[in-house]
């Protein structure tokens, strides 16, 4: 068997899932076994009520948050270093580090 640090990835994306999905929302529950992200679309509306569309879920282990959170991490702050600091709408910036 190959050393795993002597393997590497083929990533396939099938031709089907490649265009992605737009999602403006994401909720993040979990169990005892698992992180379930689902990804949504607010959708416009009129009412109180407004319509918001899972359009994925994604279920991963627990042992995978910490990679998730830090390749996030790592792409805000390149992000953010080509095109300047994430303003959420409302014209607030990233809210206060806790102290």
């Amino acid at each position: 068997m190959a050393d795993p640090e002597q393997q590497e990835l083929q990533i396939n994306i099938p031709d089907a899932v490649a265009p992605g999905v737009y999602s403006n929302m994401i909720l993040v529950w979990h169990t005892p076994y698992e992180f379930t992200l689902d990804f949504a679309a607010i959708e416009p509306s009129e009412t109180n009520r407004v319509p918001c569309r899972v359009v994925t879920r994604v279920r991963i282990p627990p042992t995978v948050i910490f990679d998730l959170m830090r390749a996030l991490n790592e792409n805000m702050a390149k992000y953010e270093a080509s095109f300047g600091e994430i303003k959420r709408p409302g014209g607030g910036g990233r809210p206060p580090a806790a102290a």
